[in-house]
């Protein structure tokens, strides 16, 4: 199967920019206090500018987490850690030692403030809300616009668990739990089904008879026989099970 790049996963503060900007009149508190609930959405960051202002260990993670989803990354800060040097060789990777200006900002889709200056933190956040950039500023909820949650990644099988902002730790903690729920074994079930699900909409063309068949292979029935008998025996188990159903039809 074709490897498919990673998407970051986010929860959005301000869905529509328009609607955020007329909560630019109340103070950092009020915003965070009326925000709408958030929208969670699987991001491609692929080839589009990213800025992260920060060069320590936060930064380095953060950056580390958007290079893993392709993104172009854009690091400013004027004293930059050993890791985020060696970490910024990537051929995907402008490492700008400098102090912040606005002007990197331009032409990015999301920012991450990560220093540990609050007052240029803020400055950020506001020259993002300025450019309509997505700004994230590190453990302080009141100046994001999305957080990055806990994710348990098992192939292209991604689960995110967020608490808007609330306690990171908490999502850290039930990541751990849901990384022993989910194995392996999970993600290449994923790649398996994706190959059998292009088979059923080519081959089975009524939508409720194609969502009883995925039904059927999708279960946690169909998940042990693959554990137990591997990926031949399942296909073979699922191949009879489209083809009764295309039997069945006629």
């Amino acid at each position: 199967m074709e490897n498919r790049e990673k998407a970051a996963c986010f929860y959005i503060n301000r869905p529509v920019l328009k609607i955020y900007s007329n909560l630019m009149l109340l103070s950092p508190k009020e915003v965070y206090n009326n925000l709408m609930a958030k929208y969670p959405i699987f991001l491609e960051l692929s080839g589009r500018r990213v800025v992260v202002i920060g060069g320590g260990t936060v930064a380095v993670r953060k950056a580390q987490s958007l290079l893993d989803a392709k993104a172009r990354l854009v690091v400013v800060a004027e004293h930059i850690d050993k890791m985020m040097t060696a970490l910024c060789k990537s051929k995907n990777t402008e490492l700008v030692k400098s102090k912040y200006s606005k002007e990197y900002l331009a032409e990015a889709v999301l920012a991450i403030a990560a220093t540990n200056n609050h007052k240029l933190n803020q400055q950020i956040y506001k020259d993002c809300q300025e450019l309509e950039v997505l700004c994230n500023v590190v453990d302080d909820p009141r100046f994001c616009d999305f957080y990055v949650p806990a994710v348990v990644r098992r192939g292209d099988l991604q689960i995110a668990i967020g608490t808007e902002g609330h306690c990171p730790a908490y999502a850290g903690h039930i990541r751990k739990k849901l990384e022993k729920i989910f194995i392996e074994e999970h993600g290449r079930f994923l790649a398996e089904l994706q190959r059998i699900r292009q088979k059923i909409i080519d081959e089975i063309p009524e939508p409720a008879e194609r969502k009883t068949v995925l039904g059927l292979l999708v279960d946690d029935e169909s998940f042990d026989y693959f554990v137990r008998n591997g990926p031949e025996q399942w296909r073979n188990r699922t191949d009879e099970i489209i083809n009764r159903s295309i039997v069945n039809r006629r």
